[in-house]
């Protein structure tokens, strides 16, 4: 517990300033933190087959192109260039002829990257398109994640007894997610309605923040299984108590990917 508040405190004493600051700052902080994500990707195919050090290379190239594509943008309808996603595909599929050897790089590696690139870029693309949309906004996000997160860590501990998905996360609770869900529904749309929006509709945002925070939990079931899937425990251990970048990251992505289907409407 010690560790976990530990790195939660160093985590917001770097992220919270980014937020603030936002512009050009902000951005590269963004791709910085994206990159470290996408170290942690490879890592874990890497667990079961080494992938060539040129794919490893063009893996970063792509995503930062794919992250960077938010920049100045401040809309949600898909504004990529598809130079860069025409690059995304054959950079990773043409390979799969020139080395000639599936033990080295097979058409399972080129799709695993380009699914998991493709998607993780356009995940921290968001953090930019929403930052430049309304900081207030990703607050928004941000807390429903946190306290859901939070909630149902404690409440899980305190009073969990029945398993959610002992398979793929076996210290997930009924218990703690009810809760987790309760009380970041709650507090996420007070803040909502108090600092974002004082006219919005009170049942709506109630149902919005709901949706996002049971599908952010759903995000962090997600990524559990790709864990269980390549046999680690965590993405990394950058953040002692938490794990990795993904493991910390797991929930808000999912948040910002649901979000799209209600900013118009909200």
């Amino acid at each position: 517990m010690k560790k976990r508040v530990i790195s939660s405190i160093v985590a917001l004493l770097i992220c919270v300033p980014l937020l603030i600051i936002g512009g050009f700052i902000f951005d590269v902080g963004v791709i910085i933190i994206g990159l470290l994500g996408i170290r942690e990707f490879l890592h874990a195919r890497q667990t079961k087959k080494e992938l060539p050090m040129f794919i490893n290379f063009i893996s970063y190239i792509v995503f930062t192109l794919l992250v960077a594509s938010g920049i100045r943008t401040n809309s949600l309808i898909l504004d990529v260039d598809f130079r860069v996603i025409s690059a995304l595909v054959m950079v990773f599929l043409i390979p799969v002829v020139l080395y000639h050897d599936r033990k080295l790089y097979s058409v399972t590696d080129a799709f695993y990257l380009i699914g998991g690139i493709f998607f993780l870029g356009i995940s921290f693309s968001l953090f930019i398109i929403y930052r430049n949309i309304n900081i207030l906004l990703l607050a928004y996000l941000f807390i429903i994640t946190i306290i859901t997160d939070t909630y149902a860590y404690i409440m899980g501990r305190l009073i969990g007894r029945r398993k959610l998905l002992e398979e793929i996360s076996p210290n997930k609770t009924w218990e703690g997610m009810l809760s987790g869900t309760l009380l970041g529904t709650l507090l996420a749309s007070v803040f909502y309605i108090t600092v974002l929006n004082s006219q919005a509709n009170i049942a709506l945002i109630i149902f919005v923040t709901l949706f996002l925070s049971i599908i952010g939990q759903f995000g962090d079931l997600v990524f559990s299984a790709i864990k269980r899937y390549f046999g680690i425990k965590d993405f990394s251990n950058i953040m002692p108590g938490h794990g990795g970048i993904l493991d910390r990251l797991d929930s808000i992505i999912f948040v910002m990917l649901g979000f799209i289907f209600f900013i118009s409407i909200v």
